[in-house]
């Protein structure tokens, strides 16, 4: 009996819920660090990019009306999920370099960052709205809300913890997102939809892209239908770049430099608050 081969997986992207190849049908390939296995990895487009600001758009209505709660129920799920495929997780951050210690380490991080922020769904509103004083006879209340459509460049040479970080306070203030994960480490962004897929995120409200950072980081900061980005990297010309593109439409622009995503500082209510706009809403006293 001939010897059975392996299936392996097909890489591909993440848009409104669904798993679709490159529109262009490019690829580029991947190799194992130290190895000679190589795999083919989506390459996504301007057209891609397009449709998942589209399914985000699509998508943030009815995520923005559910309840801070239940965002946080469905945060938690995510991380239910991800605790369950932990071993999975391991071993393909182990095939992109990290030691076995270390990619336990960082699955572990990232279970527990999602449920950080599911704990904070609906409480940071109570901290950053306010009831302000005004020397008329109104009441004057200032209320955090979500801004819309947020795209996100991950850190290039990092991969799940720093997509969970990124992700997490953005969807559970009310957001939906578009995001680029690692060019240099992109299976485990991948298998993570997968993870997104099976719980009980809406589709659209989270889209994952593969492909070259070079090619797309132009689109991330120019589209017009984007409210507010994040650039994560040290990268100054990319910096310049993301700032002059984003003020076409007044993106807000986020920078993140954290080098160490585990540590406290990469968490926290004003990574949440980083994506919502300030509202003031007047009312008469007495009525």
């Amino acid at each position: 009996m001939a010897k059975r081969r392996e299936i392996r997986k097909t890489y591909k992207l993440y848009i409104n819920g669904r798993f679709p190849r490159s529109e262009s049908g490019r690829t580029y390939e991947w190799s194992i660090p130290d190895g000679d296995q190589v795999i083919n990895v989506c390459r996504g487009s301007r057209k891609d990019f397009r449709d998942a600001v589209a399914s985000a758009r699509k998508a943030f209505p009815r995520w923005r009306r559910r309840t801070a709660y239940n965002r946080g129920q469905i945060l938690y799920r995510v991380a239910e999920m991800l605790e369950a495929r932990r071993e999975q997780f391991v071993d393909e951050l182990t095939l992109q370099g990290s030691s076995k210690r270390q990619s336990r380490k960082e699955v572990d991080a990232a279970v527990d960052r999602l449920i950080y922020y599911a704990g904070w769904a609906d409480k940071f509103q109570q901290i950053f709205s306010s009831v302000n004083p005004v020397a008329m006879p109104y009441f004057n209340y200032t209320v955090p809300e979500s801004m819309g459509v947020v795209s996100a460049i991950c850190f290039d040479s990092s991969s799940l913890l720093e997509l969970v970080s990124v992700m997490a306070p953005v969807i559970i203030g009310g957001n939906t997102c578009v995001l680029l994960s690692s060019q240099s480490k992109p299976l485990s962004a991948v298998t993570f939809a997968e993870v997104l897929h099976s719980s009980d995120v809406p589709p659209g409200v989270v889209n994952i892209m593969t492909g070259f950072r070079s090619e797309l980081l132009g689109h991330f900061a120019s589209h017009m239908d984007v409210d507010a980005i994040i650039y994560c990297g040290e990268d100054e010309s990319e910096i310049r770049s993301v700032e002059a593109q984003s003020a076409v439409n007044v993106k807000r622009v986020t920078i993140l430099n954290e080098k160490d995503m585990h540590k406290d500082s990469s968490q926290g209510p004003y990574h949440i608050l980083r994506t919502q706009e300030l509202k003031t809403t007047w009312h008469p006293v007495g009525v």
